[in-house]
């Protein structure tokens, strides 16, 4: 929220700068985005009187104008604007001026005539934004001619931008932060003027009759104003909105936008010539019900949207934004004001399906304080009197049909203290509470404060506490040790083990994902489940979203499968994925809940193939510490491939399956690539896991390395090699890699060539030829005799 500095200033007794104001306020909680200052580096514009406006001949958009600047000859400037008339005075840039951000002006030529300067706006000058503005900033007829801007036009400003949190409406207003200010700097704020005369004695009621038939406008007021007369607002609000980012229109409008900033009240004004039916009802609109509204946009009313009507036809969409067909016009001569309050999560709703977002539906969808309504109401009918707009009808009509009431909190000041490590005084707290109007007295030691309806973060005497704290200063508040013990056990094995899991599945560059534990009974189909695999015996959900979620999954693979579908629907070309969940296996004893299994799933497509997801796993076997596993080439598993599916097996026991996707399964998910899935028993692995690394010296003594290769049969696999070589080795053999398979020419038919590297060591001696050949000759003997293979 954009808080003009001298605006602030009206309301409270400043005497820091803007930096430093918006400092202190940072720290007391308020925070400040940005202070921003403009107007300083604007030199050599003056104020001038456009006497003369002629065509220029060789361009139909330029206009060439005789300008008096107060000198004897005017001067000639080019101008593609069309906003202004002769007579008017407007901001005038000399040659060799300097506008906002630092822009030069120079005379030159336009299309081949003189132009000694520029006219500008409201941007030019840094008084608003571009997007705000449509043409030139005409100044008031009175204004003296071939002066400093400076003097007519306060440019110099400071705006101090603040972030305001969505559980503090009542700051959404200058005189929400003027009673934020006064409190920061611990002085006080002074309220603006509402006191006005009724001065027409026609009778509101007798005009205008209002009816609320949704419970989601909670209070709706309305006055009437006659006599009115449609002009400029005058120059100092003009430069008040301006600098809060709103541009003016009329003085009508104005008001209401004045009173919006500057109370935190949205209002809005109908010209009462289009309330034909005398009759304002608040109430949902048909279902896509077209309205055009103010911006001139025709937009379908979605359904549960709140409208104000004349009687049957709506002419504002309510807290959001009003309706062409009732806008206040230059020959409107009565207004009804409207001043409201509504549930803000419809207004959230409506804006955000409208996709219109307004500063009324800003203010309204943090839940403003219907209390405020009322003096909103008459600090604009005190403006509207003030400057002459018009005359305010006798009677108020006021419909409050949820009441809302102030509340009181009662806090030990022991507590608060304790709570904030601090030794504030009572006294000082009771002080600090009243600054901010929370009413409050001490009672020995008890603190009872009366928490004002505009307040609604106030429930806890955390918060209490909090607004303490904030006003006492956060700064001063000393640092202590925290004493606070933890009932917290320990975290176990498992838990260590899964967090070790996750970080090590993202170190090989796989994506966590998350999905639900309910599935559809179709997705055991999907898999090609067998009709008789237990699988399909799962817990029913007595209470299911639908069918989609009817069941617990007793398997994870549908799971990573359609995580793999909706990345590969979505334009993914490559992806890596893996999810930690639980499968629900259902007990044979109904009366017992289901054995609750810890799963970890993996899937991938793309840029991989097999051995990429074995190497996933390998890496994870590896990394837990997971001894005496071994890989075993499974072929009946109905959702694998038949030829590229492995098991995952500690001594006897099956931790888990992995390998490519069968192609039906593939095609079922929509996906037209290779994927591959595994599918791993976390508990088992947590179970057999050892995680603790200790530190081994390196070896003092030589390796002895030897490489073996031999003719073996094709469909024997590497693992079963590698095993062999493992047994036979013993204690000598410190490590093994394969570094060559061939198949082709000089190779007998069926057979394969396979070659390792093999290095013996032992830690505490060097080894001799004797007792290498010893071993090695045992490993060559071993693969001949286990696995039929011949030495090449």
């Amino acid at each position: 929220m954009k808080v003009p500095y001298t605006w602030l200033k009206d309301y409270v007794d400043i005497n820091i700068g803007p930096q430093e104001l918006g400092d202190k306020l940072t720290v007391s909680g308020s925070k400040v985005e940005e202070v921003i200052i403009s107007g300083g580096d604007i030199t050599k514009v003056v104020t001038g009187k456009i006497e003369k406006i002629e065509p220029h001949e060789e361009a139909e958009r330029l206009k060439i104008c005789s300008v008096n600047i107060g000198k004897e000859e005017n001067i000639q400037i080019v101008t593609a604007a069309d906003n202004m008339k002769e007579n008017d005075i407007v901001p005038t840039a000399l040659h060799g001026s300097t506008l906002a951000g630092g822009l030069k002006i120079k005379k030159g030529k336009l299309r081949g005539a003189k132009s000694e300067g520029m006219f500008c706006s409201e941007v030019e000058l840094g008084l608003a934004d571009e997007k705000d503005i449509d043409g030139l900033m005409i100044l008031p007829a009175d204004t003296p001619i071939g002066v400093d801007i400076k003097e007519v036009v306060e440019i110099e400003s400071a705006v101090l931008d603040f972030e305001i949190t969505s559980n503090r409406p009542d700051c959404l207003s200058i005189i929400g932060m003027a009673r934020e200010t006064a409190a920061t700097l611990g002085t006080k704020y002074r309220m603006p003027e509402f006191c006005y005369k009724e001065k027409c004695s026609d009778k509101i009621e007798e005009a205008l009759k209002v009816e609320i038939k949704d419970e989601l406008c909670k209070r709706y007021m309305a006055r009437g104003i006659k006599n009115v007369k449609i002009e400029q607002s005058p120059k100092w609000m003009q430069d008040r909105l301006l600098d809060a980012g709103i541009r003016p229109i009329n003085n009508i409008v104005d008001i209401t936008n004045f009173v919006m900033v500057e109370m935190g009240q949205p209002m809005h004004a109908f010209d009462a010539r289009e309330i034909s039916s005398n009759k304002i009802v608040v109430e949902k609109g048909n279902c896509e019900e077209k309205f055009t509204t103010l911006d001139e946009v025709e937009r379908a009313l979605p359904e549960g949207t709140l409208c104000i009507k004349d009687g049957d036809r709506t002419v504002a969409v309510a807290g959001i934004m009003g309706g062409l067909n009732s806008e206040v016009k230059d020959d409107t001569a009565e207004i009804y004001l409207e001043c409201a309050s509504f549930e803000p999560v419809n207004i959230r709703e409506t804006s955000s399906k409208l996709a219109l977002r307004t500063d009324a539906s800003t203010k309204f969808e943090k839940e403003l304080d219907p209390n405020n309504v009322e003096a909103a109401m008459n600090r604009a009918c005190y403006l509207i009197q003030e400057l002459g707009a018009g005359d305010v009808m006798e009677g108020i009509i006021d419909v409050y049909n949820q009441v809302k009431e102030s509340h009181s909190l009662e806090v030990s000041a022991t507590w608060v203290n304790k709570f904030l490590g601090t030794e504030i005084p009572g006294e000082d707290m009771v002080k600090y509470l009243n600054s901010l109007d929370m009413e409050t007295i001490l009672e020995g030691d008890t603190l009872k404060v009366n928490v004002p309806t505009f307040r609604c973060d106030m429930y806890i005497k955390e918060d209490v506490a909090e607004e303490i704290a904030r006003i006492y200063g956060y700064n001063k508040v000393e640092a202590t040790i925290d004493t606070t013990t933890t009932l917290r056990e320990p975290m176990n094995k498992r838990m260590l083990n899964e967090r070790f899991i996750t970080d090590v599945l993202i170190n090989c560059g796989l994506s966590q994902s998350i999905s639900y534990s309910f599935i559809s009974p179709k997705v055991f189909d999907k898999i090609l489940v067998s009709e008789d695999s237990e699988l399909r015996n799962a817990v029913k959900i007595k209470n299911p979203l639908g069918e989609d979620y009817s069941i617990m999954r007793t398997t994870m693979i549908p799971s990573i499968m359609e995580s793999l579908g909706r990345n590969y629907a979505r334009g993914n070309d490559v992806v890596r994925l893996f999810e930690t969940g639980k499968v629900y296996i259902p007990s044979e004893d109904s009366n017992k809940i289901p054995e609750e299994s810890n799963t970890i799933a993996i899937g991938m497509y793309g840029e991989c193939d097999f051995f990429t997801l074995k190497g996933v796993v390998e890496t994870l076997v590896e990394r837990l510490g997971v001894a005496k596993s071994k890989y075993e080439r499974v072929t009946d598993n109905p959702s694998f491939h038949p030829g590229k599916t492995a098991a995952l097996k500690v001594r006897k026991d099956v931790i888990g399956v992995f390998g490519e996707m069968h192609p039906d399964i593939i095609e079922n998910y929509g996906i037209e690539k290779n994927c591959y899935v595994a599918q791993l028993n976390m508990d088992i692995l947590c179970k057999l896991s050892n995680i603790d690394k200790k530190y081994s010296a390196l070896p003092k003594y030589p390796a002895v390395t030897r490489d073996i290769a031999v003719l073996i049969d094709r469909e024997i696999l590497v693992g079963e090699i590698e095993e062999s070589i493992k047994k036979a080795g013993g204690n000598l053999l410190e490590s093994f890699k394969l570094f060559d398979v061939y198949e082709g020419e000089q190779i007998p038919e069926g057979k394969k060539s396979v070659a390792y590297a093999l290095t013996y060591r032992l830690p505490d001696r060097t080894l001799t030829d004797k007792e290498v050949n010893k071993v090695h000759d045992k490993i060559q003997r071993s693969l001949e005799h286990k696995l039929g293979a011949q030495l090449r």
